[in-house]
């Protein structure tokens, strides 16, 4: 399912200028783009893999994420599923998971850390 602009009817590819814009965060992940929004409490990335993508199972803070496109496979705490398109998730604290991202996926994560990713530096 490809997202339409709200002004045309042409596909949307990728995320939009606006999410682009943001720092990149500092992420050990090949072939996968983190743009970081951070505030006081909490963090948001916007993940899009440039081609299939694994990341090793890990454990960390509470984490929400909607699939904006394409296809993620996440297994958590030991059960697999495949996210696909408007598909929501939420990992408790400190919950085991790990994460298979087909090439051209978009995610967007929320994480109750501001301090899960740190911008890559220039």
């Amino acid at each position: 399912m490809l997202m339409r602009c709200a002004f045309n009817s042409r596909p949307m590819v990728g995320f939009p200028e606006i999410v682009r814009s943001l720092p990149e965060a500092d992420a050990p992940f090949r072939d996968i783009t983190l743009w970081l929004l951070r505030g006081p409490t909490a963090s948001a990335i916007f993940v899009e893999a440039q081609a299939d993508s694994e990341v090793p199972e890990h454990s960390h803070g509470a984490q929400w994420g909607i699939v904006v496109a394409g296809e993620l496979v996440l297994t958590i705490g030991g059960k697999t599923r495949t996210y696909r398109p408007g598909e929501e998730y939420l990992i408790p604290a400190g919950v085991p998971h790990a994460a298979k991202l087909r090439a051209g996926v978009r995610v967007i994560d929320f994480f109750d850390d501001p301090n899960r990713y740190r911008p890559k530096e220039r």
